[in-house]
């Protein structure tokens, strides 16, 4: 059921009666959240499965990691940074086991925007040269375009999450972005702008 009350509340709201114990306040931080979370996830491990589970632990531990949130960045930033921490994290434990990741799989969803619409097989195309081309490209550049496209996170803030300066950061998105297009500029359905 909807608690319209919590709805209408902010997250800062909604945060003081997380922090009390409050259940359903949570639940609307994650509600609302939910899908920039779930496509840094995705798109970090690259697979649906690890996704939901980068997921679950995300959620879990910023349940449990409430009181240390001290807002000196937005709520957002600080799952997103979580949800990138746990991402990693699934990636570790599986990387002895598995090849790393593969996004060859038509299952896997590769988010996009529908605009303009395109048809149905095209769509299909440009999710598998997306996921080929992600798979290419080195995990610290592939992580830095994910927490910037998807997570919305600053360079600032991308900087502190990899531990390296800004302009590694400005450096690691401008290969990845280059990286991606050369990529995907191969299968002559993308227009990259070049």
């Amino acid at each position: 059921m909807i608690d319209h009350a919590k709805s209408a509340l902010d997250d800062s709201e909604l945060l003081v009666q997380a922090r009390d114990g409050d259940q359903a306040a949570f639940a609307e931080i994650a509600t609302r959240h939910r899908t920039r979370i779930w496509a840094v996830c995705l798109n970090i491990v690259g697979n649906q499965a690890d996704a939901e589970d980068a997921l679950q632990d995300t959620l879990i531990a910023a349940w449990q990691n409430l009181h240390k949130f001290r807002g000196e960045a937005k709520l957002t930033t600080w799952l997103h940074r979580i949800a990138a921490n746990s991402a990693l994290a699934v990636v570790r434990r599986r990387k002895p086991n598995t090849d790393i990741v593969d996004f060859n799989d038509p299952e896997r969803p590769v988010l996009l925007d529908d605009d303009p619409p395109l048809a149905f097989d095209d769509h299909l195309a440009i999710q598998d040269q997306l996921r080929i081309a992600l798979a290419e490209i080195p995990d610290a550049f592939r992580e830095a375009l994910v927490l910037r496209e998807f997570a919305d996170m600053t360079y600032e803030q991308i900087a502190e999450h990899q531990q390296v300066p800004v302009q590694t950061v400005r450096s690691r998105l401008n290969r990845a972005r280059k990286q991606l297009a050369e990529r995907i500029q191969a299968y002559d359905y993308i227009d990259t702008g070049q």
